[in-house]
């Protein structure tokens, strides 16, 4: 059975780079990513906010919360 992982961004530089690096090195075999990016998905970002995200971009996983740099805080995607 694979876990869900949701990888959240807001489309910067940072969490574009993120997630080439970090989302998509997951074990596709272990996991299924969602990418969210709450630019455009602004009704997510209570959702997010819930999961504990406080910037972006960050890494949902098995409940736990993985801030990854900073890039935007979770306030200025309201």
């Amino acid at each position: 059975m694979k876990t869900n992982a949701t990888f959240y961004h807001a489309g910067c530089p940072v969490c574009v780079a993120a997630e080439q690096n970090l989302a998509k090195a997951l074990d596709p075999a272990r996991y299924e990513v969602e990418v969210v990016h709450l630019g455009e998905s602004k009704s997510r970002v209570p959702e997010a906010e819930a999961a504990g995200v406080q910037s972006v971009p960050a890494l949902v996983l098995d409940g736990a919360v993985f801030h990854i740099n900073f890039g935007a805080g979770i306030e200025a995607l309201k």
